[in-house]
Protein backbone atom coordinates (compact mmCIF):
# COMPACT_ATOMS: atom_id res chain seq x y z
CA UNK A 1 0.00 0.00 0.00
CA UNK A 2 1.29 3.55 -0.79
CA UNK A 3 -0.17 6.76 0.02
CA UNK A 4 -1.67 9.18 -2.61
CA UNK A 5 0.54 11.76 -4.17
CA UNK A 6 1.20 14.74 -3.44
CA UNK A 7 -0.59 17.86 -5.10
CA UNK A 8 1.09 19.50 -7.38
CA UNK A 9 0.66 22.91 -5.88
CA UNK A 10 1.46 21.11 -2.28
CA UNK A 11 3.23 24.60 -0.78
CA UNK A 12 0.17 26.67 -1.95
CA UNK A 13 -2.38 24.54 -0.30
CA UNK A 14 -0.03 23.90 2.63
CA UNK A 15 0.39 27.78 3.25
CA UNK A 16 -3.79 28.29 2.66
CA UNK A 17 -4.52 25.70 4.88
CA UNK A 18 -1.89 27.98 7.64
CA UNK A 19 -3.97 30.53 6.66
CA UNK A 20 -7.46 29.24 8.17
CA UNK A 21 -5.60 28.40 11.66
CA UNK A 22 -8.14 25.67 12.10
CA UNK A 23 -5.88 23.15 12.61
CA UNK A 24 -5.29 21.35 16.71
CA UNK A 25 -8.41 23.98 17.90
CA UNK A 26 -11.38 22.86 19.91
CA UNK A 27 -14.34 21.51 18.70
CA UNK A 28 -16.88 24.00 17.44
CA UNK A 29 -20.68 23.62 17.14
CA UNK A 30 -21.38 24.94 13.90
CA UNK A 31 -19.17 21.78 12.51
CA UNK A 32 -20.44 19.28 14.70
CA UNK A 33 -23.72 20.45 13.67
CA UNK A 34 -22.87 19.73 9.86
CA UNK A 35 -21.06 16.40 10.13
CA UNK A 36 -24.65 15.16 12.23
CA UNK A 37 -26.47 16.12 9.54
CA UNK A 38 -24.02 14.87 6.77
CA UNK A 39 -23.99 11.09 8.70
CA UNK A 40 -28.44 11.63 8.90
CA UNK A 41 -28.89 12.77 5.26
CA UNK A 42 -26.27 9.96 3.67
CA UNK A 43 -27.55 7.27 6.46
CA UNK A 44 -23.69 6.46 7.63
CA UNK A 45 -22.40 5.45 11.42
CA UNK A 46 -19.52 7.95 10.09
CA UNK A 47 -19.24 11.33 9.26
CA UNK A 48 -16.09 13.32 9.28
CA UNK A 49 -14.73 16.81 8.66
CA UNK A 50 -10.72 16.00 7.75
CA UNK A 51 -7.67 18.32 6.99
CA UNK A 52 -4.93 17.33 5.19
CA UNK A 53 -2.01 18.63 7.02
CA UNK A 54 1.60 17.60 5.70
CA UNK A 55 2.28 14.83 7.22
CA UNK A 56 -0.98 13.99 8.68
CA UNK A 57 -5.11 13.71 8.28
CA UNK A 58 -6.88 15.82 11.33
CA UNK A 59 -9.98 15.70 12.13
CA UNK A 60 -11.97 18.48 13.23
CA UNK A 61 -15.58 17.43 14.22
CA UNK A 62 -16.59 13.79 13.87
CA UNK A 63 -19.52 11.26 14.10
CA UNK A 64 -18.91 7.70 14.69
CA UNK A 65 -15.01 8.04 15.15
CA UNK A 66 -13.01 9.31 18.12
CA UNK A 67 -11.33 13.00 17.46
CA UNK A 68 -7.77 12.75 16.55
CA UNK A 69 -5.35 12.09 13.75
CA UNK A 70 -3.73 9.65 11.53
CA UNK A 71 -0.34 9.74 9.59
CA UNK A 72 -1.30 11.10 5.95
CA UNK A 73 0.02 7.80 3.89
CA UNK A 74 -3.29 6.40 5.55
CA UNK A 75 -5.51 8.80 4.54
CA UNK A 76 -8.61 8.11 2.09
CA UNK A 77 -9.14 12.14 2.07
CA UNK A 78 -5.65 12.73 0.82
CA UNK A 79 -6.50 11.15 -2.28
CA UNK A 80 -9.74 13.17 -2.16
CA UNK A 81 -8.20 16.52 -1.98
CA UNK A 82 -6.40 15.80 -5.22
CA UNK A 83 -9.82 16.03 -7.34
CA UNK A 84 -12.44 18.47 -7.14
CA UNK A 85 -15.23 16.67 -7.12
CA UNK A 86 -16.41 13.45 -4.82
CA UNK A 87 -14.16 10.63 -4.30
CA UNK A 88 -15.88 7.53 -3.71
CA UNK A 89 -14.70 4.17 -2.65
CA UNK A 90 -17.32 1.31 -3.03
CA UNK A 91 -15.81 -1.42 -1.30
CA UNK A 92 -12.25 -0.54 -0.33
CA UNK A 93 -11.01 -4.12 0.86
CA UNK A 94 -11.00 -4.83 -2.99
CA UNK A 95 -9.42 -1.35 -3.55
CA UNK A 96 -5.81 -1.86 -4.44
CA UNK A 97 -4.66 1.33 -2.80
CA UNK A 98 -6.55 0.32 0.20
CA UNK A 99 -7.14 -3.00 0.89
CA UNK A 100 -4.18 -2.87 3.94
CA UNK A 101 -4.91 0.36 4.89
CA UNK A 102 -4.95 0.01 8.63
CA UNK A 103 -8.85 1.83 8.50
CA UNK A 104 -9.98 -0.74 6.44
CA UNK A 105 -8.13 -4.01 8.39
CA UNK A 106 -9.04 -2.56 11.76
CA UNK A 107 -11.37 0.15 13.12
CA UNK A 108 -13.73 1.39 11.74
CA UNK A 109 -13.48 -1.32 8.95
CA UNK A 110 -14.33 1.09 5.94
CA UNK A 111 -16.19 -0.81 3.22
CA UNK A 112 -17.46 2.33 1.58
CA UNK A 113 -15.88 5.79 1.55
CA UNK A 114 -17.07 9.16 0.17
CA UNK A 115 -15.64 12.55 0.27
CA UNK A 116 -16.22 15.89 -1.23
CA UNK A 117 -12.96 18.11 -1.54
CA UNK A 118 -13.13 21.54 0.49
CA UNK A 119 -11.99 23.82 -2.28
CA UNK A 120 -12.08 27.23 -0.77
CA UNK A 121 -12.15 30.42 -2.80
CA UNK A 122 -8.17 30.43 -3.94
CA UNK A 123 -8.75 27.22 -5.57
CA UNK A 124 -7.00 25.33 -3.03
CA UNK A 125 -8.39 21.94 -1.48
CA UNK A 126 -7.91 21.92 2.29
CA UNK A 127 -9.75 19.11 3.49
CA UNK A 128 -12.97 17.35 2.88
CA UNK A 129 -16.20 16.08 4.54
CA UNK A 130 -16.94 12.53 4.62
CA UNK A 131 -18.80 9.87 5.57
CA UNK A 132 -17.89 6.20 5.76
CA UNK A 133 -19.98 2.67 6.41
CA UNK A 134 -18.42 -0.88 7.24
CA UNK A 135 -20.47 -2.61 4.95
CA UNK A 136 -21.78 -1.88 1.18
CA UNK A 137 -23.63 1.27 1.24
CA UNK A 138 -24.92 2.31 -2.41
CA UNK A 139 -24.52 6.91 -2.50
CA UNK A 140 -27.21 7.84 -5.13
CA UNK A 141 -26.44 11.05 -6.87
CA UNK A 142 -29.12 12.94 -4.80
CA UNK A 143 -26.59 12.04 -1.54
CA UNK A 144 -23.00 12.98 -3.89
CA UNK A 145 -25.44 16.09 -3.83
CA UNK A 146 -26.05 16.49 -0.42
CA UNK A 147 -22.64 15.89 0.36
CA UNK A 148 -21.33 18.58 -1.75
CA UNK A 149 -23.79 20.86 -0.93
CA UNK A 150 -22.60 20.43 3.09
CA UNK A 151 -19.23 20.45 1.98
CA UNK A 152 -19.77 24.07 0.59
CA UNK A 153 -21.44 24.88 3.95
CA UNK A 154 -18.13 23.90 5.68
CA UNK A 155 -16.21 26.30 3.13
CA UNK A 156 -18.81 29.11 4.14
CA UNK A 157 -18.06 28.99 7.64
CA UNK A 158 -14.35 28.67 7.62
CA UNK A 159 -14.60 31.90 5.92
CA UNK A 160 -16.98 33.63 8.23
CA UNK A 161 -14.38 32.19 11.11
CA UNK A 162 -11.37 33.75 9.43
CA UNK A 163 -12.88 37.19 8.89
CA UNK A 164 -14.18 37.09 12.62
CA UNK A 165 -10.56 36.26 13.43
CA UNK A 166 -9.29 38.89 10.92
CA UNK A 167 -12.19 41.08 12.53
CA UNK A 168 -11.23 40.42 16.14
CA UNK A 169 -7.41 40.98 15.38
CA UNK A 170 -8.19 44.60 14.14
CA UNK A 171 -10.42 45.65 16.37
CA UNK A 172 -8.09 44.41 19.31
CA UNK A 173 -5.20 46.54 17.69
CA UNK A 174 -7.32 49.11 17.47
CA UNK A 175 -8.16 49.12 21.72
CA UNK A 176 -4.44 48.48 22.03
CA UNK A 177 -3.88 51.76 19.72
CA UNK A 178 -6.24 53.31 21.71
CA UNK A 179 -4.73 52.51 25.20
CA UNK A 180 -1.22 52.98 23.59
CA UNK A 181 -2.66 57.09 23.03
CA UNK A 182 -4.49 57.02 26.48
CA UNK A 183 -1.02 56.32 27.88
CA UNK A 184 1.24 58.68 25.36
CA UNK A 185 -1.40 61.50 26.90
CA UNK A 186 -1.28 60.27 30.61
CA UNK A 187 2.68 59.95 30.46
CA UNK A 188 2.31 63.49 28.50
CA UNK A 189 0.84 64.75 31.62
CA UNK A 190 3.30 63.22 33.79
CA UNK A 191 6.24 64.28 32.02
CA UNK A 192 4.84 68.37 32.47
CA UNK A 193 4.05 67.20 35.93
CA UNK A 194 7.99 66.61 36.27
CA UNK A 195 8.80 69.82 34.66
CA UNK A 196 6.44 71.60 36.73
CA UNK A 197 7.96 69.95 40.07
CA UNK A 198 11.39 70.70 39.44
CA UNK A 199 10.56 74.36 38.39
CA UNK A 200 9.57 74.81 41.65
CA UNK A 201 12.06 76.56 44.37
CA UNK A 202 12.67 73.13 45.69
CA UNK A 203 15.85 71.56 47.35
CA UNK A 204 17.20 69.30 44.54
CA UNK A 205 16.42 65.69 46.86
CA UNK A 206 13.20 66.92 47.16
CA UNK A 207 12.47 67.38 44.11
CA UNK A 208 13.54 64.29 42.62
CA UNK A 209 11.58 62.29 45.85
CA UNK A 210 8.60 64.56 44.05
CA UNK A 211 9.33 63.33 40.50
CA UNK A 212 9.94 59.74 41.22
CA UNK A 213 6.49 59.82 43.43
CA UNK A 214 5.18 61.30 40.60
CA UNK A 215 6.36 59.10 37.64
CA UNK A 216 5.23 55.89 39.86
CA UNK A 217 1.55 56.99 40.52
CA UNK A 218 1.82 57.28 36.33
CA UNK A 219 3.49 53.92 35.36
CA UNK A 220 1.35 52.19 38.30
CA UNK A 221 4.45 50.92 40.14
CA UNK A 222 4.94 48.84 43.52
CA UNK A 223 7.43 51.54 44.69
CA UNK A 224 9.66 54.51 43.15
CA UNK A 225 12.20 56.61 44.69
CA UNK A 226 15.77 58.14 44.05
CA UNK A 227 19.35 56.20 45.09
CA UNK A 228 22.19 58.28 45.94
CA UNK A 229 25.90 57.01 46.03
CA UNK A 230 28.38 58.61 47.38
CA UNK A 231 31.76 56.73 47.14
CA UNK A 232 30.91 53.14 49.76
CA UNK A 233 27.94 55.13 50.74
CA UNK A 234 24.60 54.19 49.45
CA UNK A 235 21.26 55.78 50.72
CA UNK A 236 17.92 54.66 48.85
CA UNK A 237 14.56 56.90 49.60
CA UNK A 238 11.27 55.66 48.97
CA UNK A 239 8.67 58.31 47.86
CA UNK A 240 6.01 56.10 46.19
CA UNK A 241 4.67 52.56 47.47
CA UNK A 242 1.48 51.28 46.33
CA UNK A 243 -1.03 51.09 49.06
CA UNK A 244 -1.07 47.29 49.15
CA UNK A 245 2.08 46.72 48.51
CA UNK A 246 3.16 43.78 51.60
CA UNK A 247 4.94 45.74 54.17
CA UNK A 248 7.91 43.02 54.56
CA UNK A 249 8.56 43.59 50.53
CA UNK A 250 9.10 47.19 50.57
CA UNK A 251 12.81 47.17 51.76
CA UNK A 252 13.51 44.39 48.96
CA UNK A 253 14.24 46.34 45.97
CA UNK A 254 16.82 49.14 48.10
CA UNK A 255 18.54 46.16 49.02
CA UNK A 256 19.09 44.11 46.13
CA UNK A 257 20.00 47.36 44.06
CA UNK A 258 23.02 48.39 46.27
CA UNK A 259 23.98 44.91 46.59
CA UNK A 260 23.71 43.96 42.47
CA UNK A 261 25.38 47.56 41.79
CA UNK A 262 22.57 49.31 40.30
CA UNK A 263 22.90 52.05 41.39
CA UNK A 264 26.17 52.97 39.59
CA UNK A 265 24.59 52.23 35.74
CA UNK A 266 25.58 54.93 33.30
CA UNK A 267 22.97 54.73 31.24
CA UNK A 268 19.37 53.86 32.00
CA UNK A 269 18.62 50.37 32.95
CA UNK A 270 15.71 48.23 32.14
CA UNK A 271 15.29 44.43 34.29
CA UNK A 272 12.38 42.34 33.31
CA UNK A 273 13.17 39.07 35.93
CA UNK A 274 15.54 40.52 39.03
CA UNK A 275 15.64 37.48 40.93
CA UNK A 276 17.07 35.81 37.82
CA UNK A 277 19.53 38.32 37.82
CA UNK A 278 20.75 37.84 41.38
CA UNK A 279 20.75 34.49 41.05
CA UNK A 280 23.45 34.84 38.78
CA UNK A 281 25.26 37.13 40.54
CA UNK A 282 24.43 35.18 43.62
CA UNK A 283 23.01 37.79 45.75
CA UNK A 284 20.10 36.35 47.75
CA UNK A 285 16.80 38.34 47.17
CA UNK A 286 13.39 37.58 48.89
CA UNK A 287 10.14 39.32 47.69
CA UNK A 288 7.82 39.07 44.36
CA UNK A 289 10.08 42.02 42.79
CA UNK A 290 11.25 41.76 39.05
CA UNK A 291 10.96 44.72 37.38
CA UNK A 292 13.60 47.51 38.22
CA UNK A 293 14.26 50.59 36.46
CA UNK A 294 17.15 52.31 37.21
CA UNK A 295 17.18 56.07 35.69
CA UNK A 296 20.29 58.34 36.02
CA UNK A 297 19.12 61.36 36.94
CA UNK A 298 22.41 63.44 37.95
CA UNK A 299 26.06 64.23 39.50
CA UNK A 300 26.54 67.10 41.92
CA UNK A 301 28.97 67.41 45.06
CA UNK A 302 26.50 65.65 47.29
CA UNK A 303 26.78 61.97 45.30
CA UNK A 304 25.31 60.30 41.93
CA UNK A 305 21.92 60.18 42.21
CA UNK A 306 19.65 57.71 40.00
CA UNK A 307 15.31 57.47 39.77
CA UNK A 308 14.76 54.07 41.03
CA UNK A 309 10.98 52.40 40.24
CA UNK A 310 10.44 48.88 40.61
CA UNK A 311 7.00 46.63 39.67
CA UNK A 312 6.12 42.92 42.02
CA UNK A 313 5.75 39.97 39.78
CA UNK A 314 2.19 39.87 39.37
CA UNK A 315 2.12 43.26 37.85
CA UNK A 316 -0.39 42.94 34.94
CA UNK A 317 2.35 44.80 32.79
CA UNK A 318 4.82 42.09 32.46
CA UNK A 319 7.85 44.46 31.33
CA UNK A 320 9.05 48.31 30.57
CA UNK A 321 7.30 49.23 27.61
CA UNK A 322 8.45 51.52 25.68
CA UNK A 323 6.33 54.20 26.01
CA UNK A 324 6.99 53.79 30.20
CA UNK A 325 11.16 54.38 29.18
CA UNK A 326 10.30 57.27 27.43
CA UNK A 327 8.78 58.99 30.28
CA UNK A 328 11.36 57.42 32.53
CA UNK A 329 14.00 58.77 30.60
CA UNK A 330 12.82 62.13 29.77
CA UNK A 331 12.20 62.51 33.21
CA UNK A 332 15.81 61.51 34.12
CA UNK A 333 17.19 64.14 31.05
CA UNK A 334 15.11 66.72 33.33
CA UNK A 335 16.27 65.70 36.59
CA UNK A 336 20.06 65.91 35.20
CA UNK A 337 19.01 69.06 33.56
CA UNK A 338 17.40 70.41 37.00
CA UNK A 339 20.50 69.83 39.52
CA UNK A 340 23.18 71.06 36.41
CA UNK A 341 21.23 74.43 36.87
CA UNK A 342 21.31 74.10 40.96
CA UNK A 343 24.78 73.29 40.96
CA UNK A 344 25.68 76.32 38.07
CA UNK A 345 23.59 78.37 40.30
CA UNK A 346 25.22 77.37 43.67
CA UNK A 347 28.75 77.72 41.55
CA UNK A 348 27.99 81.04 40.90
CA UNK A 349 26.75 81.74 44.45
CA UNK A 350 30.46 80.68 45.61
CA UNK A 351 33.59 82.72 45.69
CA UNK A 352 36.05 81.27 44.10
CA UNK A 353 39.06 81.66 46.34
CA UNK A 354 37.68 80.91 49.36
CA UNK A 355 34.59 78.23 48.56
CA UNK A 356 32.19 80.15 50.69
CA UNK A 357 29.28 82.45 49.91
CA UNK A 358 29.99 85.35 48.06
CA UNK A 359 29.02 89.09 47.35
CA UNK A 360 25.89 88.20 44.54
CA UNK A 361 24.98 85.36 47.64
CA UNK A 362 24.66 87.69 50.25
CA UNK A 363 22.92 90.64 47.77
CA UNK A 364 20.46 87.39 47.00
CA UNK A 365 20.08 86.28 50.48
CA UNK A 366 19.69 89.94 52.19
CA UNK A 367 16.68 90.86 49.29
CA UNK A 368 14.93 87.78 50.75
CA UNK A 369 14.93 88.16 54.37
CA UNK A 370 11.59 88.38 55.72
CA UNK A 371 10.59 89.96 59.04
CA UNK A 372 12.17 87.32 61.33
CA UNK A 373 14.83 89.00 63.06
CA UNK A 374 18.35 88.43 62.62
CA UNK A 375 21.90 89.76 63.18
CA UNK A 376 24.13 91.44 60.42
CA UNK A 377 27.93 91.65 61.16
CA UNK A 378 30.66 93.37 58.54
CA UNK A 379 34.12 91.93 59.23
CA UNK A 380 37.59 93.48 57.60
CA UNK A 381 40.68 91.61 57.94
CA UNK A 382 42.99 93.63 59.00
CA UNK A 383 46.93 93.55 58.43
CA UNK A 384 45.90 91.88 55.03
CA UNK A 385 47.36 94.98 52.60
CA UNK A 386 50.64 94.49 54.39
CA UNK A 387 50.67 90.45 54.75
CA UNK A 388 50.15 90.66 50.66
CA UNK A 389 52.98 93.31 50.39
CA UNK A 390 55.42 91.60 52.72
CA UNK A 391 55.04 87.79 51.66
CA UNK A 392 53.18 87.55 48.70
CA UNK A 393 49.78 87.34 47.68
CA UNK A 394 50.12 83.73 47.57
CA UNK A 395 50.09 84.10 51.47
CA UNK A 396 47.59 86.48 51.79
CA UNK A 397 45.29 83.88 49.77
CA UNK A 398 46.09 81.06 52.18
CA UNK A 399 44.84 83.35 54.88
CA UNK A 400 41.80 84.29 53.49
CA UNK A 401 40.71 80.77 52.75
CA UNK A 402 41.55 79.85 56.03
CA UNK A 403 39.76 82.64 57.94
CA UNK A 404 36.63 81.76 55.74
CA UNK A 405 36.59 78.30 56.33
CA UNK A 406 36.85 79.02 59.95
CA UNK A 407 34.31 81.23 60.37
CA UNK A 408 31.55 79.36 58.26
CA UNK A 409 32.37 76.41 60.86
CA UNK A 410 31.86 78.60 63.66
CA UNK A 411 29.09 79.39 63.04
CA UNK A 412 27.24 76.32 61.69
CA UNK A 413 23.67 76.39 61.13
CA UNK A 414 22.80 79.38 62.91
CA UNK A 415 24.38 81.79 60.19
CA UNK A 416 26.04 82.38 56.81
CA UNK A 417 29.40 83.73 56.15
CA UNK A 418 30.23 85.64 52.67
CA UNK A 419 33.00 87.06 51.00
CA UNK A 420 31.98 90.53 50.46
CA UNK A 421 34.89 91.63 48.87
CA UNK A 422 38.67 91.61 49.26
CA UNK A 423 39.62 90.90 52.50
CA UNK A 424 35.96 92.57 54.19
CA UNK A 425 33.06 89.19 55.15
CA UNK A 426 29.60 89.89 56.19
CA UNK A 427 27.68 87.72 58.48
CA UNK A 428 23.81 87.15 58.39
CA UNK A 429 22.90 85.15 61.28
CA UNK A 430 20.49 84.21 64.04
CA UNK A 431 19.61 86.84 66.24
CA UNK A 432 22.67 86.90 68.78
CA UNK A 433 24.24 89.18 71.16
CA UNK A 434 27.30 90.97 69.81
CA UNK A 435 29.17 89.16 72.56
CA UNK A 436 28.37 85.97 71.13
CA UNK A 437 29.18 87.30 67.95
CA UNK A 438 32.61 88.28 68.40
CA UNK A 439 33.25 85.37 70.21
CA UNK A 440 32.65 83.32 67.00
CA UNK A 441 34.47 86.06 64.89
CA UNK A 442 37.40 85.43 67.89
CA UNK A 443 37.25 81.42 67.64
CA UNK A 444 37.79 81.45 63.56
CA UNK A 445 40.91 84.27 63.92
CA UNK A 446 42.37 81.71 66.71
CA UNK A 447 42.21 78.92 63.84
CA UNK A 448 43.44 80.84 61.23
CA UNK A 449 46.59 82.10 62.94
CA UNK A 450 47.19 78.52 63.76
CA UNK A 451 48.35 78.19 60.35
CA UNK A 452 49.18 81.67 59.15
CA UNK A 453 49.39 85.12 60.42
CA UNK A 454 46.88 87.17 60.93
CA UNK A 455 46.29 90.31 62.80
CA UNK A 456 43.11 90.60 63.77
CA UNK A 457 39.31 91.36 62.69
CA UNK A 458 37.60 94.57 62.76
CA UNK A 459 33.75 93.85 63.31
CA UNK A 460 30.79 95.96 62.97
CA UNK A 461 27.32 93.91 64.53
CA UNK A 462 23.75 95.54 63.52
CA UNK A 463 20.41 93.98 64.41
CA UNK A 464 17.35 93.98 62.33
CA UNK A 465 15.29 95.49 65.18
CA UNK A 466 17.75 98.85 64.88
CA UNK A 467 16.97 99.74 61.01
CA UNK A 468 15.30 99.52 57.90
CA UNK A 469 17.76 96.80 54.82
CA UNK A 470 19.53 100.12 53.52
CA UNK A 471 20.18 101.60 56.56
CA UNK A 472 21.10 98.26 58.57
CA UNK A 473 24.02 97.47 56.07
CA UNK A 474 25.06 101.28 56.73
CA UNK A 475 25.12 101.09 60.19
CA UNK A 476 27.01 97.68 60.40
CA UNK A 477 29.59 99.28 58.00
CA UNK A 478 30.29 101.95 60.03
CA UNK A 479 30.55 100.48 63.23
CA UNK A 480 33.07 98.19 61.62
CA UNK A 481 35.06 101.16 61.03
CA UNK A 482 34.81 102.57 64.33
CA UNK A 483 36.28 99.24 65.40
CA UNK A 484 39.11 99.52 63.21
CA UNK A 485 39.44 103.15 64.18
CA UNK A 486 39.71 102.26 67.40
CA UNK A 487 42.35 99.31 67.06
CA UNK A 488 44.62 101.17 65.15
CA UNK A 489 44.60 103.65 67.73
CA UNK A 490 45.04 100.73 70.31
CA UNK A 491 47.96 99.43 68.31
CA UNK A 492 49.83 102.55 68.10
Amino acid sequence: MSGAPLPPDEARRLMTLAYYGILDTPREAQFDRIVRLAAHLLRTPVATINFVDQTRQWSKASVGLGDGAVHRQDSFCAWTILHDHPTVIENAPADPRFARNPMVTGDPHIHMYAGAPLVMPSGQRIGTLCVSDHQPHPLSADDLQALQDLAAIVVTELELRAYQQRLSLSLHAQREHSAELQRSLEQAQALSGVHQLLDLELEPRDALLAVAALLGDALDADQAGICRTQGDDVEVQISHVRPDLPAQQQSDAPAAISALGLNRAPAPLYIHDLPALAAREGVPVSGDITQVAVIPAGQDPQGVTHLIVTRRRDHPVPEWRPADRSLLEAAGRAAQQTLDHHQARAWARRDALTGILNRRAFDEDYAALTEVPFTLALLDLDGLKQLNDTQGHAQGDKLLRIFAAALAAELGRSGAAYRYGGDEFVVIADPLSDDHLLEHVDAAVLATRQLSPLVGVSVGVAHSSEADRAALLELADARMYDSKRRRAVHRL
